[in-house]
C-alpha cells in the first residue's frame, strides 16, 4: 500500500501573499510525495476559501464530490 499525505494548514502570511509563495509550498509537498512514492496528497480548505480552492484547482487537485467528511467537537 502507497502512502498518502495529508497537507494541513497551508498558510501564508497576509504580508506575503500574491507572490508566489503558496505555490511554492505545493510544489514542495508535492516533489516530497514524489521522492516518497506516495499515492496521493490530500487535503481540506474551507468551502468559502474561494481563492485557496482556485490555487489547488490550477495545480491539479479535484475536489472530491464523492464522500462528506464529518468531525466531532470534543471542547
Amino acid at each position: 500500500m502507497k502512502r498518502v499525505w495529508v497537507l494541513n494548514d497551508l498558510f501564508v502570511e497576509e504580508a506575503y501573499r500574491n507572490r508566489g509563495m503558496a505555490g511554492l509550498l505545493l510544489n514542495a509537498a508535492a516533489e516530497f510525495a514524489k521522492t516518497t512514492d506516495a499515492a496521493r496528497i490530500i487535503l481540506a480548505t474551507q468551502a468559502s476559501n474561494t481563492p485557496a480552492q482556485s490555487l489547488y484547482e490550477s495545480r491539479g487537485y479535484c475536489r472530491d464530490e464523492a464522500f462528506y467528511h464529518y468531525t466531532l467537537s470534543l471542547a
